[in-house]
């Protein structure tokens, strides 16, 4: 659904025998408003229709009044009033009085035609029927003066209010040089509606297009100036302060080298959402917005079929751990839309429950909704939960994600982290769920920091649990999310409104990114595909840059990296890697149904000596052990907190045989 930005009516529709019934609460003023301009047409054309009565005598005469002979005024006079009343009823019958005269086209101008043709048509037959004495070049005079008049009145409307625009343009320095680019129907829609309305302060100046045959040529009299490489030259040549960018339907690859070069020039760049406004025609400037960092992602954004996986979480019980946090969150909102039998809401924090229940409560009323508060480390707790609700489906999202914060607790990150996973698979288990879901990451491939080491212990608790248990067990496992809580992103765009520094660790630091949306379309696709114990990946594409992401943003804001903004490098941060990885191999790499997830082929573990180890594991936290990162190496050897770790080395490392079944 989408509502335009300052729409002040709301309005209800009711399907009656397939008409449209539409109830406004406009208010007393509104009203009261249309009304009076209603009553300013109707009046208008009520002069309109009298003076083309007398003004065909007045034209037949040779322009002479005292040539009319009195019997043609007394005919007039007495039809006049039959003739105003069928001809305004003819004017509502042909829709004139429901259109905009601000965006009088030729739409209007064929209604105006048929109208004035009936009402000639209704007058001939009705002067004749009472028996009135007219000339007969009377019957073609009066439709055309009326024709004239009737359009002269409605067309003036908007050459008038065209020609104010532009004087207050003129006349205002505030108006926003604008620039659009691209010239089909997007481009065209939107920069008739900024020609046409009066409340945008917006001037385009040009217009560009990589069609070189339209190239020279003008858009409602704007000149398309050149190409999307010369927007450069030609921002600074007509003094542009804002870009808009109109070609929804061009792909992820040429619209991010197209928003690069615009975002390059300093200027104020806006795009539209997507292609579905050019198929229903509904580009509106108030369907603007800023461009945004994951416009400019590396790659493709990951599409995925959701009407075809969700069948799997309709009518069904679902447990969301950790469902206040930015992914957590973003699992309840696209699963609430698919009708979930019950979602439960389980966080320890609780703000961000308080948050997530609003908004679902105000977006979702129907949804059978419970917020719980509780920590995964609590195991009475979590078996209550699941034997209160018995969850069907179960997202364990909570975690203790933050590296530096776990560097320096790493007792922490076991206790939540691992023992949390522990506790929620084994009541997945105990109480027969269908299906349990881990959110992991891609710091779990050759760890050199304690949060990516515990996440990989929990991906080996998974697959332990999913070699015997009758519920489903799976992972995913994906790099980083643009936006989420803690993240680079929101990090930069605070410094960068700070007037900087922004500060990147290194400038080689690379990572694969996604947004919020996109990962967790992947949690429930791969909801859908598992089957038991493996590890979904998603084809990132490319890893980007930090330094050139941080350079992006700043760009983004307008302002120009080294100049308005600096860049400070600060140093890898304990247990920071120049890059991440999702696999230790591409060895037994399988694909899936969707070219762009795969299912990692993990060995399977021996479920006996990884319940032992983390048995041990989770006691020596909780005696805040000294020595715990010698213990995480048991379980996952091919952790390495050591700081030359932070270049990951190129040969695979083994998985040790202890941990194998052979």
């Amino acid at each position: 659904m989408y509502r335009q930005a300052g729409m002040r009516q709301n309005i209800c529709r009711e399907q009656k025998g397939g008409t449209d019934i539409f109830m406004s609460t406009e208010t007393k003023e509104e009203r009261n408003a249309r009304y009076g301009r209603l009553a300013v047409r109707i009046f208008v054309d009520i002069l309109c229709i009298a003076v083309s009565m007398g003004g065909a005598l007045w034209v037949r005469m040779d322009f002479r009044f005292e040539a009319i002979d009195a019997v043609f005024i007394e005919s007039v006079a007495r039809y006049m009033p039959v003739n105003l009343c069928c001809t305004l009823v003819l004017f509502q019958l042909f829709h004139l009085y429901n259109s905009l005269w601000q965006f009088a086209s030729v739409n209007e101008l064929k209604n105006i035609t048929a109208a004035v043709a009936a009402s000639a048509i209704v007058q001939y037959i009705g002067m004749h029927l009472l028996g009135c004495s007219i000339p007969r070049s009377f019957v073609v005079l009066y439709p055309l003066l009326l024709f004239v008049l009737t359009v002269g009145s409605r067309f003036s409307y908007r050459f008038l209010l065209e020609a104010r625009t532009a004087l207050a343009e003129r006349q205002e320095d505030h108006a926003v040089l604008t620039m659009i680019v691209g010239a089909g129907d997007a481009g065209h829609m939107l920069l008739s509606e900024i020609i046409s309305s009066q409340h945008v302060s917006r001037k385009v100046v040009c217009l560009v297009d990589d069609d070189l045959t339209k190239v020279g040529k003008y858009l409602n009299g704007i000149p398309i100036a050149g190409t999307v490489a010369q927007i450069p030259m030609l921002a600074e040549r007509h003094h542009v302060r804002e870009i808009i960018v109109a070609i929804p339907s061009v792909s992820g690859t040429q619209r991010k080298q197209i928003l690069e070069i615009c975002s390059s020039t300093g200027c104020n760049v806006m795009t539209l959402p997507g292609l579905y406004q050019i198929i229903n025609g509904e580009v509106r400037v108030s369907m603007l917005r800023k461009v945004e960092i994951e416009d400019l992602l590396e790659r493709e954004p990951v599409q995925l079929r959701m009407d075809k996986i969700m069948d799997y979480v309709s009518d069904k019980v679902i447990l969301v751990t950790g469902g206040g946090g930015s992914i957590g969150s973003e699992i309840c909102r696209q699963l609430a839309v698919h009708n979930p039998k019950k979602l439960i809401v389980l966080d320890v924090y609780e703000n961000n429950a308080y948050e997530i229940r609003g908004e679902l409560m105000k977006h979702h009323p129907e949804l059978d909704l419970e917020v719980l508060i509780g920590s995964v480390r609590n195991q009475k707790r979590i078996d209550t939960i699941f034997e209160t609700y018995h969850p069907e489906l179960v997202f364990h999202a909570a975690a203790h994600k933050h590296v530096p914060l776990m560097e320096d607790s790493p007792n922490e990150a076991i206790k939540n982290n691992v023992l949390g996973t522990w506790i929620v698979a084994q009541a997945a288990d105990r109480y027969h769920a269908k299906k349990m879901v881990l959110i992991s990451t891609d710091k779990a491939v050759r760890p050199t920091n304690i949060m990516g080491a515990s996440k990989r212990i929990c991906e080996l608790i998974i697959q332990s649990f999913a070699q015997t248990s009758r519920t489903e067990f799976a992972a995913v496992r994906f790099g980083n999310v643009l936006g989420s809580n803690g993240s680079v992103v929101p990090l930069f765009k605070k410094q960068i409104e700070a007037g900087g520094p922004v500060t990147v660790t290194h400038p080689d630091i690379i990572r694969y990114f996604m947004t919020i949306p996109e990962a967790v379309n992947l949690v429930l696709q791969c909801g859908a595909l598992a089957q038991g114990g493996e590890i979904f990946i998603l084809d990132m594409g490319e890893p980007v840059k930090i330094l050139d992401l941080a350079k992006k943003m700043i760009r983004l804001s307008g302002l120009e990296p080294g100049r308005d903004i600096q860049i400070e490098f600060t140093g890898l941060r304990p247990g920071e890697k120049l890059y991440e990885e999702l696999l230790i191999s591409l060895d037994h790499l399988k694909e899936t149904e969707n070219q762009q997830i795969f299912v990692a082929q993990q060995p399977a573990v021996d479920e006996a000596r990884v319940q032992e180890l983390v048995h041990r594991l989770i006691q020596d936290a909780f005696a805040e052990s000294s020595d715990i990162r010698a213990e995480v190496q048991q379980l996952v050897p091919e952790y390495m907190p050591q700081a030359d770790a932070a270049v990951p080395q190129t040969d695979a490392a083994a998985v040790p045989e202890a941990m194998v079944t052979v």
